[in-house]
C-alpha cells in the first residue's frame, strides 16, 4: 500500500497546491514516495555540510512550452530530472517548504557552496517573500524595544531549535551592528560578539549587507582526506531584520553542529520572523520608541517552557536547564581572573592547570610555542614529561599535530591518529587535543592589527578515548582564547624586561679588578614590583697597584632612562677616576657632565679613593649615605663626609670631602638606598644592623658577608627599589694573608673552554706551590665551568685566589638562576629540570664550602678549600 501522509507534510504539500495555484500551473502530480538509501527513513546526519538522508517526498508541475526553473533554495540536496515535454520534476528533502516562487539559480545557490569546499558564506535570496504575513509582526509584538527583541529570539529559537538566538541593531550611523539581546543558554550567547562591522565574514553582518538569509560554514575547510572538524562548534543563521525600505539589523540562531545544516524552509522561517520583528520595531518608532542597542546586551537564559539548551556529560545537574552551560562559565570566569593578574609564564601555566587540565580531567598539559623554525615548550604539567620532550626543540615545519596547529584548526586526536569525533575510538588508547591560541582571543569585538597569528598550542592529554562535544569545544575556544591573549602578553613583557635587563648588565661591570691589599666583593639586587631596571650601580677603578677608587651610585626613578643616565655616569666617573682625579673633582666633573645630558633625573653617590700603603681613605659624597667601616674589632664606625647635593642640582658651593685613617682588617660597606629604604625611618641606623648581623661571619670570608647581608633583604616592601652593595676589605701593607690572584675568559660556546680551564688551574696551583690540590680544584673547574657554557649560554670568567689559609675559585657568567645540587635518584618530571645540577654534586664532595650569588652581569658560583698548613 502506499503509505499514509504524516499531518505535516499534509500541510506543505497543501501549501504547494496552493502555490501552484497562485502560479497558474496546469496540473500537480503526486507520485509515490521515495525512500532514499533503504526501505525506512534515516536519522538526520550529524556531520556539518554532510548528505541529508531521510524520505524525500516528489511535487511536480506541469506546463505549456518551456520547463519551469528549479526553486531557490540553493540546497545541496536538491535533484532534478526531466520526465518528458514540459515536465520538470524536482525532489526536495523533507522538512522542506515546496511552492516557493521559482527563480534562476543566482550566484549564491550552488550546491558546491553547501560543502565545507564552498564559499565561507552562503547567501539565499528570500523564497516566498510574497509570502510573509502582513500582520505577523504581532507575534513579536512588545509593550517595549526588550520585550520586542525577547520575543522575536524566543520564538527564533524555539522553532529552529536552537541554542541561541541574538538581535543586533545598526547604530546611526549605520556602521556598527550592536547586539541588543542574546537568549539562550550559556556558553553559546557568550560566544556572540558585542559588536561588529558590516563587512565583517560573519553571517548576521552578510544578512544585513545583502538583505538575504545567510549560513556561516567554515571559513577553512579540510583538505582532502582530513577530518572535518568546525574551529566553532555551531552552525550560524541569520536573516535581515528589514521592512519597507526600513533596515534595523539581523537575527541570528545558533545550533550545535550536530543539529545537522540549515533548511530552505528553517531559513524561511527566520526570515518571517526578522520580517515581524521589523514591522513591530517599526511600530515602536512610531510610537516615540527608540530603537537602539544599549551600552551592554541584555541576556536572556533559558526557561522550562523552551529550553533548547544542551546536557554536556559531566557539567552541571542533569535535566536542569542551562546548568551544563552554566557551570562551564565558572572556570572560564576565574580562568580570566588569574589570566588578568598573570605576569609570568609560570602564572600562565598555573591558571591554566587549575581552571583548564583540571576542570576537563586531563591527565597532562603542554604549552609550545614557535620560534625560529622550532617548536618551544613553554610550560608542562601533570604526566607529561614525554609529551614535553618530544615537542621541545621538534621542527615546526614537521608533519605533526602540534606543527599543524599552528595553521589554526584545532586538533582532536588519539595516539593513533583516529578522528575523536567517531565512537570506534580504541579502547585503551591516549587522547591529544592541540588547540591553537590566537593572539587576539577566540571571540572578540574589536579587531586588533596583526594579532590573529597562532601564538601557542595548548596540547591536553587524556587516558583513554574521550569525545569533545559541541558546548565544551565552545568553551575551549573561549579558554584558549584567554590563553593565547596572556601568552603573547606575557611574552612581549618577558621580551621587554630581558632587553632592559641585558642593558644594564653590560652597563655594570662584569668583574672587579683584583688589587694586592684589597679584596673586594659587590652584589646588585633588581626590584621586584617595577620593570626590575634601575639606575644603582657600583665600580671599583684600579688606578695603580696602591690606590683604588671605590664607587656607588643611584640614578632616580627604575626605568630604561635610569639605566641609560646611569651608564653615561659611570662612563664619566671612569674617565674622571683613570685621570686621577680626587673624588670631590670627579664629583663635580661629573655633574658637570650630567648638566649636558638633557635629563630631568638626579644621581646620588659616593666616592672612596684608598691608597692601599698608608691606609688612607678620601671620601666625598653627593647625597649619598656615608660609607660604614667595620673595625678588626668588630666594632661600627662611619667615615663621615659632607653630604652635598645630588648631581643634577645647581650648586653654587664646590664639593666638599673628608679624609680617614683605615686600620689593616678593616671592612668598608657603600651601600645604595634599596639596601635599607624600606626597613628602618634611619637608614645608617638599618646600614649599621645589616653589618652587626654578620659579626659571627669571619672577616677573611668576605663574599659570605655580603650574602649574609643580601639575604636580610627578603619582603617584597623590603625590595621595592633596586640596591648595590660593595664591600672592600683592607688587609694592610705587608699582611701575611694578602691574596695572590689569577684569572681567564672562555668564549661563548667555546668548546675547548673546559679543557683550557683545567689547564689554567693545574699551572697557576704549581705556580704557587700548591699542587697538593690541583686534582680536586680542576675536578670542580671542570663541573662548574661546563654547567656555565652549556646552561648560561654566555662568556665565562675564571678567577683563583689565594688567602693565608685558603684557596678560592670563583667562576662567572650571565645566567642569573643558582645551580642546585640534585639527587641522583630523581622523577621523570624532575629530571629535565635538575640535570644541570648534578654535577654540583660532585662539587660539594670535593670542597669544603661553595655558594653562588649574582653580580652585575648575572651570577659568581665560588669555592673555597682549606690550605693544608705544614
Amino acid at each position: 500500500m502506499r503509505p499514509a501522509l504524516p499531518p505535516h507534510d499534509v500541510l506543505r504539500l497543501h501549501g504547494c497546491l496552493q502555490n501552484v495555484k497562485t502560479n497558474r500551473t496546469s496540473a500537480v502530480v503526486l507520485r509515490q514516495p521515495t525512500v532514499a538509501r533503504g526501505d525506512q527513513p534515516q536519522p538526520r546526519a550529524s556531520s556539518v555540510g554532510g548528505t541529508e538522508k531521510g524520505v524525500y517526498w516528489t511535487c511536480s508541475r506541469l506546463s505549456g512550452g518551456r520547463p519551469a526553473g528549479t526553486s531557490g533554495s540553493g540546497s545541496s540536496s536538491e535533484r532534478s530530472h526531466r520526465t518528458g515535454e514540459g515536465l520538470r520534476t524536482t525532489i526536495w528533502p523533507r522538512g522542506t517548504v515546496v511552492g516557493a516562487r521559482p527563480r534562476t539559480p543566482g550566484p549564491h545557490s550552488t550546491d558546491a557552496q553547501h560543502h565545507v569546499g564552498g564559499s565561507p558564506l552562503v547567501g539565499s535570496r528570500t523564497p516566498g517573500r510574497d509570502r510573509r504575513p502582513s500582520s505577523g509582526s504581532r507575534v513579536v509584538q512588545g509593550s517595549g524595544l526588550a520585550e520586542t527583541l525577547h520575543r522575536a529570539a524566543r520564538e527564533a529559537r524555539r522553532r529552529l531549535n536552537a541554542v541561541a538566538a541574538a538581535t543586533y541593531l545598526v547604530d546611526e550611523r549605520q556602521d556598527v551592528l550592536r547586539l541588543a539581546l542574546a537568549d539562550g543558554s550559556a556558553p553559546s550567547f557568550f560566544t556572540f560578539p558585542g559588536r561588529m562591522a558590516p563587512d565583517a565574514a560573519s553571517a548576521t553582518a552578510r544578512a544585513w549587507t545583502t538583505g538575504e538569509a545567510a549560513v556561516l560554514l567554515d571559513p577553512d575547510p579540510a583538505g582532502p582526506g582530513e577530518e572535518h572538524v568546525l574551529p566553532y562548534p555551531y552552525a550560524a543563521l541569520s536573516a535581515p531584520v528589514t521592512t519597507g525600505d526600513r533596515r534595523f539589523g539581523s537575527l541570528t540562531v545558533l545550533r550545535v553542529e550536530t543539529g545537522g545544516v540549515f533548511q530552505p524552509d528553517e531559513m524561511l522561517i527566520l526570515e518571517n520572523i526578522g520580517h515581524q520583528l521589523a514591522e513591530a520595531l517599526a511600530e515602536l518608532v512610531a510610537n516615540g520608541v527608540s530603537v537602539a542597542a544599549g551600552p551592554v546586551p541584555m541576556l536572556v537564559p533559558p526557561e522550562e517552557e523552551v529550553d533548547t539548551s544542551v546536557c554536556t556529560p559531566g557539567w552541571g545537574v542533569r535535566d536542569v536547564p542551562g546548568s551544563a552551560g552554566t557551570s562551564m562559565m565558572f572556570p572560564l570566569r576565574r580562568l580570566a581572573e588569574l589570566l588578568n593578574r598573570a605576569t609570568t609564564t609560570d602564572d600562565v601555566m598555573a591558571a591554566a592547570q587549575y581552571c583548564l587540565m583540571s576542570s576537563l580531567r586531563a591527565d597532562a598539559l603542554v604549552l609550545v610555542a614557535a620560534r625560529e623554525g622550532r617548536l618551544w615548550v613553554l610550560g608542562h604539567s601533570g604526566d607529561s614529561t614525554e609529551m614535553a620532550r618530544r615537542l621541545h626543540g621538534a621542527g615546526a615545519d614537521d608533519r605533526t599535530p602540534a606543527a599543524a596547529a599552528f595553521r589554526g584548526r584545532p586538533l582532536y586526536l588519539t595516539e593513533n591518529q583516529g578522528s575523536l569525533l567517531d565512537d570506534a575510538s580504541p579502547d585503551g588508547h591516549r587522547t591529544v587535543a592541540y588547540l591553537p591560541l590566537r593572539g587576539d582571543g577566540q571571540f572578540v569585538d574589536l579587531p586588533f592589527a596583526d594579532r590573529n597569528r597562532v601564538v601557542a598550542v595548548c596540547c591536553l592529554a587524556f587516558s583513554g578515548p574521550r569525545r569533545f562535544p559541541p558546548e565544551e569545544r565552545a568553551l575551549l575556544g573561549m579558554m584558549t582564547g584567554l590563553l593565547g591573549a596572556a601568552v603573547e602578553r606575557v611574552e612581549l613583557s618577558a621580551e621587554q624586561r630581558e632587553a632592559a635587563q641585558l642593558l644594564q648588565r653590560f652597563l655594570l661591570p662584569s668583574q672587579l679588578p683584583d688589587l694586592p691589599r684589597l679584596a673586594t666583593t659587590a652584589r646588585y639586587r633588581t626590584a621586584d614590583v617595577t620593570s626590575k631596571v634601575g639606575g644603582d650601580w657600583f665600580d671599583v677603578f684600579k688606578i695603580t697597584d696602591n690606590r683604588a677608587v671605590l664607587v656607588v651610585g643611584d640614578v632616580e626613578g627604575h626605568a630604561v632612562e635610569s639605566a641609560a643616565v646611569m651608564g653615561q655616569v659611570r662612563t664619566a666617573m671612569a674617565s674622571y677616576a683613570l685621570e686621577g682625579h680626587h673624588p670631590t673633582a670627579l664629583i663635580d666633573r661629573t655633574g658637570r657632565v650630567l648638566a649636558t645630558l638633557g635629563t630631568a633625573l638626579t644621581v646620588t653617590c659616593c666616592v672612596v679613593a684608598l691608597d692601599t700603603l698608608g691606609g688612607t681613605a678620601e671620601v666625598a659624597l653627593a647625597g649619598h649615605p656615608a660609607p660604614l667601616v667595620r673595625a678588626g674589632d668588630g666594632t661600627i664606625g662611619t667615615l663621615d663626609a659632607p653630604t652635598n647635593l645630588p648631581l643634577g642640582v645647581s650648586m653654587v658651593q664646590p664639593y666638599e670631602g673628608r679624609e680617614h685613617t683605615l686600620e689593616s682588617g678593616s671592612i668598608l660597606m657603600l651601600y645604595t638606598n634599596g639596601l635599607v629604604s624600606s626597613r628602618s625611618a634611619n637608614p645608617e641606623t638599618c646600614a649599621r644592623e645589616l653589618l652587626g648581623f654578620s659579626d659571627d661571619t669571619p672577616s677573611s670570608d668576605l663574599e659570605g658577608l655580603a650574602d649574609r647581608i643580601v639575604a636580610e633583604v627578603v619582603t617584597p616592601q623590603q625590595r621595592r627599589d633596586d640596591a648595590a652593595l660593595l664591600l672592600a676589605r683592607y688587609e694592610g701593607a705587608g699582611h701575611e694573608g694578602e691574596p695572590r690572584t689569577a684569572g681567564m675568559h672562555i668564549q661563548r660556546r667555546d668548546l675547548r673552554g673546559v679543557k683550557v680551564a683545567r689547564a689554567f688551574v693545574h699551572d697557576q696551583l704549581g705556580s704557587w706551590g700548591l699542587e697538593d690540590l690541583s686534582d680536586a680544584v680542576e675536578l670542580a673547574a671542570s663541573e662548574i665551568v661546563t654547567n656555565a657554557l652549556i646552561h648560561a649560554d654566555s662568556d665565562v670568567d675564571v678567577r683563583l685566589r689565594v688567602f693565608g689559609d685558603h684557596l678560592r675559585l670563583e667562576v662567572r657568567d650571565s645566567d642569573t638562576n643558582p645551580p642546585i645540587p640534585s639527587s641522583l635518584s630523581l622523577t621523570e618530571e624532575e629530571a629535565p629540570e635538575a640535570e644541570h645540577g648534578r654535577g654540583m654534586l660532585i662539587v660539594e664532595a670535593l670542597v669544603d664550602e661553595w655558594t653562588s650569588y649574582p653580580n652585575g652581569q648575572g651570577k659568581t658560583v665560588a669555592m673555597n678549600l682549606v690550605i693544608p698548613q705544614g
